[in-house]
């Protein structure tokens, strides 16, 4: 059996905004969208207070309906809002289509406007220390030093990429979606997960904490699970040298379920995967396999092909799990080939996939934050570690922020938690707000 290690692309798992995604949380598994895929994020919108009501207001409306173009909706005092949205039904090539779905409880204000395809979109506009608090990267039973870190990394990473230069207590007008494009927000968990208040502790205990780079936050990217050391930025991302985002050797992050992984893929699977990814000719088999390189030729049926390791990587996490889901992803993994820091190997059956790790390479560890805090560094060591010796610093924080939470919903529901909640001015008793779009957004209330 002949091994080749694979000379492609940095893992570049989690999309990029400004510079990269932060990333997805470790030990999550993470939504892995086929051909069926969830409609694409709509241009962010501007937000701005509905208009007045269609309906008059008056001391006990009963049932009341708002139509507009966009409207707000105020949460009770110290209260949330649970939200469930369905997206439209596409057609799909997978044998299980996943319909994804919105379920989750935030507080803040929300604001639903429709786009140009009559689908909703879904913001929140909330307390910046509550924000924070329900981002959802790391396990909250990790070591204090992690979860600090943690925080530390995602206030430095939110205000570098919105451009915040604003005075303490300003509103962040520059929203920011709140999915690994970003970074993960969550809202407040259903249910809690044990520890949760270590997290939020974190969260406060760092207030107005930053990595700064001159006078501006850093850029502070992170991600799961290193190959055994990190990469600069330009490496990766193909931007220009930063200072604070140079290699570094990662000897602390395998307690990570990822820091090794094996994958087998038999040559009919890799047959079935090809031929829906148009690599392949349908209705032949595979008949063997090599590996030369970073190449992998196949043959069988008269049919000869060769394909990059790389795009071979592409065609099996987009296809494997749509056409075969109840074989892939394997063994737990959250992809069927979670990064590009891998070997292939050819057998009789099939190929063999060796590799480590899961995100794109740069700044700090996540797992790696989690084995130094474990052996007692500090938050402020950890990120000096990854960051180019940068420590935190005071620095001014926005007193609310707004996410984008979904876009492209045909429909959903919003349940108060208590009574309280305004729409259009309105104060409202506790019970369901069903809410559709169209030309306008159009919300019912049960009275």
């Amino acid at each position: 059996m002949r091994r080749h290690h694979v000379l492609g692309s940095i893992g570049t798992l989690l999309v990029v905004t400004t510079m990269a995604a932060a990333c997805s949380a470790p030990g999550d598994r993470p939504t892995v969208t086929p051909p069926s895929a969830v409609p694409t994020e709509a241009p962010r919108p501007t937000l701005s207070l509905p208009p007045t009501p269609s309906r008059p207001a008056s001391p006990d409306p009963g049932p009341l309906e708002l139509t507009a173009a966009r409207v707000a909706i105020r949460p009770p005092q110290h209260g949330s809002f649970r939200v469930r949205g369905t997206y439209p039904w596409r057609p799909s090539p997978c044998v299980r289509p996943d319909r994804p779905i919105l379920d989750g409880r935030y507080p803040g204000t929300l604001v639903i406007r429709t786009a140009d395809d009559g689908t909703l979109t879904v913001a929140v506009t909330l307390p910046f220390d509550l924000y924070l608090e329900g981002i959802a990267e790391v396990p909250p039973t990790w070591p204090a030093g992690a979860l600090e870190a943690q925080a530390i990394a995602a206030r430095s990473y939110v205000l570098s990429t919105t451009g915040w230069a604003g005075e303490q207590g300003a509103p962040l007008e520059t929203p920011i979606c709140g999915t690994s494009a970003c970074q993960v927000y969550g809202g407040i968990p259903m249910p809690q997960p044990t520890g949760l208040r270590r997290w939020y502790s974190a969260v406060r205990d760092t207030e107005g904490k930053v990595l700064l780079y001159g006078d501006r936050p850093a850029d502070t990217v992170y991600f799961s699970t290193s190959n055994g050391r990190t990469y600069g930025n330009e490496d990766v991302f193909g931007s220009s040298p930063l200072p604070y985002l140079r290699p570094v050797v990662e000897h602390d992050d395998g307690a990570s379920p990822l820091a090794h992984w094996r994958v087998r893929l038999p040559l009919p699977d890799l047959a079935t995967v090809l031929q829906a990814a148009g690599s392949w000719p349908a209705g032949t088999r595979i008949g063997a396999a090599s590996v030369d390189g970073a190449t992998v030729t196949l043959s069988g049926g008269g049919q000869t092909r060769t394909i990059d390791a790389s795009s071979l990587r592409d065609a099996v996490n987009t296809w494997a799990p749509c056409r075969l889901p109840r074989r892939y992803p394997t063994d737990g993994l959250p992809v069927t080939i979670p990064s590009g820091w891998f070997t292939v190997s050819a057998g009789p059956r099939g190929l063999v996939f060796e590799g480590r790790g899961w995100g794109h390479g740069v700044g700090m560890v996540q797992w790696g934050a989690y084995g130094k805090a474990a052996k007692g560094w500090s938050a402020s060591k950890i990120l000096a570690f990854y960051y180019g010796g940068l420590r935190p610093r005071p620095y001014p924080e926005p007193g609310t922020i707004t996410v984008i939470v979904a876009t492209g919903l045909r429909s959903l529901t919003v349940d108060p938690s208590r009574a309280g909640a305004v729409l259009g001015g309105q104060p409202l008793p506790k019970g369901t707000l069903r809410v559709s779009g169209g030309d306008a957004v159009t919300v019912t209330t049960s009275g």
